[in-house]
């Protein structure tokens, strides 16, 4: 099937790697379903990326909340459009000792990161299947990789996601529908700000550029492969995080992740 027969759902389709991957899917001509949620973004982005010549529809959604992925799903299946590739790109991060952090707000960050990435691929896998044909791009971290002082609760949302990714794709190793894992390191998003981290010492150290952590996401999607780690730095990084124990893993990220004023 031709790329402009086919269609691409993103989240967090209106900045940061989201953003970036939906521009690299619009150049390829791929139809898109961009989802985010702020209205007035994801129209401004609509219009951007409808000047590749590609359809873009557009669904404001809070994946905060648990009925969210649902309704995008019934939403979708109301336009009568297949989704061809999924990219599960939505997350957010929130920074502070487990100690003194909000326990709602960590629920919410859970519900995003893991609770409606798992019921997007859920519903879509389903559609996948009986069409023995798909792509899913599940964006993932190296903060999977290693305990995270000061974001403990996201290092563990984006280890289920590293985890649960390559687990699936072993499961569907006999059919035609592949699962890729994209793990970026500290990227210049506005994650940081989001995730209240803007006093963090990570900040200092030079991040990756978002454009090209969506172009090795995106090869690394059409090419069919299990996962790829974005960037030297941070290949090095889970390199050494494998093999260090988990205590000393943990107190070099923290070292990583206090904050700069941190006697």
């Amino acid at each position: 099937m031709e790329n402009n027969q086919r269609h691409a759902l993103i989240t967090g389709a209106t900045s940061g790697i989201g953003y970036e991957l939906a521009k690299l899917f619009a150049k390829d001509k791929y139809n898109l379903v961009i989802v985010a949620r702020d209205s007035s973004a994801l129209e401004r982005t609509a219009s951007e990326l409808r000047s590749e010549g590609i359809q873009v529809h557009t669904i404001a959604k809070d994946l905060f909340l648990k009925e969210s992925a649902r309704e995008i799903y019934d939403e979708v299946k109301s336009l009568r459009i297949h989704i061809d590739i999924l990219v599960n790109d939505a997350g957010q991060g929130y920074y502070g000792k487990f100690e003194d952090t909000d326990l709602e707000k960590e629920i919410d960050i859970i519900q995003l990161n893991v609770i409606s990435c798992i019921t997007l691929t859920k519903l879509f896998l389903k559609d996948m299947l009986l069409m023995n044909d798909g792509r899913i791009l599940n964006v993932g971290s190296i903060a999977g990789e290693a305990p995270g002082p000061y974001q403990s609760v996201y290092h563990g949302t984006k280890a289920f996601v590293n985890s649960w990714t390559a687990a699936i794709r072993n499961e569907l190793k006999d059919t035609n529908i592949t699962v890729t894992a994209l793990l970026p390191g500290a990227t210049d998003t506005d994650f940081f700000n989001k995730a209240d981290m803007l006093d963090s010492k990570i900040l200092d150290s030079k991040l990756s550029n978002p454009e090209d952590v969506a172009k090795d996401g995106y090869d690394a999607l059409m090419s069919g492969d299990d996962k790829i780690v974005s960037g030297m730095k941070n290949k090095v990084q889970v390199a050494m995080a494998n093999v260090l124990p988990d205590s000393v893993a943990s107190e070099t990220m923290g070292k990583q992740q206090e904050p700069k004023d941190k006697s």
